[in-house]
This record gives structure tokens, sequence and C-alpha cells, in this order.
């Protein structure tokens, strides 16, 4: 499992000391662009909806749009613009607008779509973002799980196995759903610490997060049955 860790990391001396390690760069704070690029292993380009739709904001698709073309090339992708709340035809309206390679974006399926959407990404991407939305909104609440396990039992129906990523879903990283890939701020957001920590250095704190690693290959759930009295 792949980690992206969230920025701004401030100050920059700190960002620095996470050099080799896997970003994540919003658009709608990207002062940490360049050098992630310079320093990391890889850079996931973040579209930045979610904290547009937070703000009540109007997502800049072609500012994105122009913004992510120069920065896009192997290893580095991006995830394609959605729109939170929006049905799936708003959706599949702003795919139709990705003007670059498949191989360097990745659409958003929410939990709170159709699972057939979900394989309908999957026949069509060859990595597909997870987004938590709508009744699933909490990353592993009951409801998100149960909703993460159905999803997965389709894919596996559909004999679909694209890359998945979980948005917002560095805590998934000790269960058992194959994502290949997660992302969150915690680093970002933490690793200035408080009087309980010893240490506040977010090398040590990618570290630790880093291996948390999923299973890799996943079992369904299994269903209790009913035993007639």
């Amino acid at each position: 499992m792949i980690h992206y860790h969230g920025t701004p990391i401030t100050p920059r001396r700190e960002l620095l000391k996470l050099g080799g390690r896997h970003f994540c760069v919003s658009f709608e704070d990207s002062r940490d662009a360049d050098t992630c690029r310079a320093i990391g292993q890889s850079v996931m380009w973040d579209n930045g909806a979610f904290s547009t739709f937070t703000r009540g904001a109007e997502f800049d698709v072609p500012g994105f749009l122009s913004w992510v073309e120069p920065r896009l090339s192997h290893p580095h992708w991006a995830v394609i613009p959605d729109v939170i709340g929006g049905n799936v035809e708003a959706q599949r309206a702003l795919l139709a607008q990705w003007p670059f390679s498949r191989q360097l974006g990745a659409p958003v399926w929410h939990l709170d779509k159709p699972i057939d959407y979900l394989l309908e990404l999957a026949d069509e991407w060859p990595r597909i973002c997870w987004g938590s939305a709508g009744a699933y909104w909490r990353v592993l609440s009951p409801d998100w799980c149960r909703r993460a396990d159905e999803a997965w039992v389709a894919l596996e129906r559909h004999g679909a196995r694209p890359w998945v990523h979980m948005l917002r879903g560095m805590a998934c990283g000790e269960h058992a759903w194959p994502f290949a890939s997660v992302d969150s701020t915690n680093v970002a957001r933490n690793h200035a610490g408080s009087h309980r920590q010893r240490t506040a250095c977010p090398a040590l704190m990618a570290d630790r997060i880093d291996r948390q690693n999923g299973r890799g290959t996943w079992t369904p759930p299994v269903e209790q049955m009913e035993i007639a009295l």
C-alpha cells in the first residue's frame, strides 16, 4: 500500500525531512508542489474539490486542468475533477472533459453512488479513487464499512481488480480491504505535536504510518445465517 502524505507541511525544513516519500498536493493549496516533485518518489495531484466543497465555493475545472497539465508524467497522477453530492450524470460530464491519458488520471467513485457506476469505472479506467460521501461520509463508521464490503464483493464478482485509492483513507491501512494507496493530511496537521508526545518529527510519524499496510488480498466477510427455532 502506498501512503500519500498530504501537504502543505510547514515550515519547509520539516517538509524536507520527508524526502523519498509519496506526497499528495492539492490544487487548493499548491505551495509545496515543486518541492514535493523534486524530493518525493511520486506525487498525487489532488483536484481539491473536497476543500472547495467545504468552503461552499465553485470548483475551477479549467484552472485545475491548466495547473496539472505540466505536472502529469509517470509516476505522478491526478484525481480527476468530481462533483461532491452530484449525481452520476454530473460525474460523467466532468470525466468527459478530461483531456489527458487515462493512465495519468483517476476518476472518483463516491460511496453513495450506485455500485453499477463503480463497475462502469472499473471497466474503463486502470485506477479509481473512492470518496466518502452522503451516509458514508465518515471513514470506518459501521455504515461505511458495510458499504466498502459491498463494493469489494461487487468488484470481485465482476472480475475487476483496478488500482483503488482511498481518499482521506490513511486510517484504513490496518484493515482488511486491499486498497492500493491511501492519503491523508495526518502528518501535515499533527506533526507539531503536543506536550504528551516525545517527538514531533514528521519523518518519524510518516515511518509509523508507512508501516501500516493492508493484506493485499481480501476475503469477503462471512454472512451470519439465521437459525430457525
